[in-house]
């Protein structure tokens, strides 16, 4: 038995002004993906998954929701039966393991189930978010379900609002020497503790002030760039988001990477920016020379996301 593939997901923007309904771009990232699996034979890390899928299945029997059923007899006896979640997405790196997951979960055992395949509406589009971020709170202990939709659908999805998120297109890639990529920084990152300093940070006037007239006005700004192909502009105003990022969000950035960081913005040979929640995982780069970066960033390990 194996079930479909579902795949990785990168916020290109919007992580943590989307908690306070500023917009957001999530795209997902074909390299990695997962299945749910079953073999006779399972290695320890199978085994791991299987026991975290039966406390998953345990979690969604007390899951009080008028939103959604699941078929979880079927669940419990395939989790007996020694199914697990066979996936290539890397743990506590931002790039949506958990949501891959849950994806998998309702697709499999979801009664009535919105499909990709019919009319998906703005308000089937909200109901799938809410169910999801039910589901993928187990392992969050807050999601806003957006990871799991990405996984779910496979499109690029806006996100304009907490009410309003649609599917979109993004410029298609092109041969240039622009891209953007993710930085490995070699250790993991949990949300939860970063959405935590998060919150607490929101507590101070001053830093509320600064994300709604700096901190989402250039993730605003970058998501019409990006989507609209104008270049120029988006690498301006991805250079003045990296800055208040290094500025007011220190905490998310492992303390290993703030040189690299400013030195990124003092050179202009690439600006980085958080992937997901931060605290360790994946870094996103925007670059207007690959190549260049690839050399200034020689010691660190890159992966190439999308060419401009």
């Amino acid at each position: 038995m194996k079930g479909p593939l579902f795949y990785a997901k990168i916020l290109l923007f919007g992580e943590y002004g989307i908690i306070k309904d500023s917009k957001g771009l999530a795209i997902p990232y074909n390299s990695y993906k997962g299945a749910l699996k079953s073999v006779s034979d399972p290695s320890d890390k199978a085994l791991d998954s299987n026991k975290n899928l039966a406390l998953f299945c345990q979690y969604l029997k007390n899951l009080n929701t008028n939103l959604v059923e699941f078929d979880l007899d079927a669940l419990s006896k395939d989790i007996e039966g020694g199914m697990y979640f066979d996936s290539s997405i890397p743990q506590g790196y931002g790039v949506g393991s958990s949501g891959a997951l849950v994806a998998s979960i309702y697709d499999r055992y979801a009664s009535e189930k919105i499909t990709v395949l019919e009319n998906l509406t703005r308000d089937k589009l909200l109901k799938l978010k809410e169910i999801f971020s039910l589901m993928e709170s187990f392992f969050h202990g807050k999601s806003s379900g957006l990871d799991p939709l990405n996984s779910y659908l496979s499109l690029p999805i806006l996100i304009n609002s907490k009410t309003n998120i649609e599917p979109t297109g993004i410029p298609s890639q092109k041969e240039g020497r622009g891209a953007v990529f993710l930085l490995d920084s070699e250790q993991t990152g949990k949300t939860e503790p970063m959405v935590n300093i998060f919150m607490n940070k929101m507590k101070n006037e001053g830093f509320r002030k600064m994300l709604n007239e700096e901190f989402v006005s250039y993730t605003d700004a970058c998501i019409d760039d990006f989507l609209h192909g104008n270049i120029k502009s988006l690498f301006g105003n991805v250079k003045n988001l990296s800055k208040v990022v290094l500025a007011h969000f220190k905490p998310m950035i492992p303390a290993a990477f703030h040189r690299v960081w400013e030195q990124g913005i003092q050179t202009n040979d690439f600006y980085l920016k958080l992937c997901g929640s931060g605290g360790g995982g994946y870094i996103l780069g925007f670059t207007e020379n690959y190549e260049k970066a690839k050399e200034s960033l020689k010691d660190y390990k890159l992966e190439l996301v999308y060419r401009f």
